[in-house]
């Protein structure tokens, strides 16, 4: 019973300890240019550096190919490039591109899931961002429904 009251105990001083930090030290690595701009070549060299990457194979992004509903839009990204440090996913034509960007830990399974929204009918890339270069694929996506306001 005590060992169960000191790991609540721990817990709750972990969260206030967190709520303590002031916001701008914990967004600080958010990319808000990046995700602010309004071109995805300018998206990617906000977030980046660059906006050259290298077409891969290594890389499977599962998309559908036609959207019913552009406000929910199932992404998934996997890999098997080694040492990955990042994923990103720009939609093309959205008007803002860079829909999510994902930081990994050394170590981690560069596998990732989530659902985007699409203002229209677009190319969807995954760019992956390793030790090694930024490599990427894409697949186009029809939208019958826009999600972006449409």
């Amino acid at each position: 019973m005590q060992l169960g009251r000191r790991l609540v105990l721990r817990g709750s001083l972990a969260l206030a300890a967190l709520a303590t930090l002031p916001r701008v030290l914990l967004a600080a690595a958010w990319p808000e240019k990046a995700f602010g701009s309004t071109a995805a070549g300018q998206a990617m060299i906000d977030l980046l550096g660059t906006d050259q990457t290298t077409a891969s194979d290594a890389i499977t992004l599962q998309v559908p190919e036609i959207a019913e509903n552009g406000a929910v839009v199932p992404v998934t990204i996997t890999t098997t490039l080694e040492n990955v440090e990042s994923i990103s996913i720009v939609v093309k034509n959205n008007p803002r591109p860079l829909a999510a960007t994902f930081e990994m830990s050394p170590g981690t399974l560069a596998d990732i899931s989530s659902r985007i929204k699409m203002g229209e009918t677009s190319d969807v890339m995954a760019i992956v961002k390793t030790d090694a270069g930024i490599f990427s694929t894409s697949k186009q996506v029809k939208v019958t429904i826009g999600g972006c306001g449409g």
